[in-house]
């Protein structure tokens, strides 16, 4: 009984390791999912002011005619 009862004690040990390493790995990569997701806004606000949008008919964004 003794034996068993120490088995269980080091599977619960190695066990919480684990756990802890995963947890570990979720954080970072939470981390690197909001990092990426400011990136991508920051980006597609970069190509919005790069392209003109075909709704917006201003004039002033038109390119001139060409000369002949």
């Amino acid at each position: 009984m003794r034996e068993e009862l120490e088995d269980l004690q080091v599977r619960f040990t190695h066990q919480e390791l684990a756990i802890e390493v995963l947890n570990q790995a979720v954080v970072r990569q939470d981390q690197l999912i909001v990092e990426m997701r400011r990136e991508l806004a920051r980006l597609q606000e970069i190509v919005r002011e790069l392209r003109p949008s075909p709704l917006n008919n201003d004039p002033a964004h038109e390119p001139p005619p060409p000369h002949y």
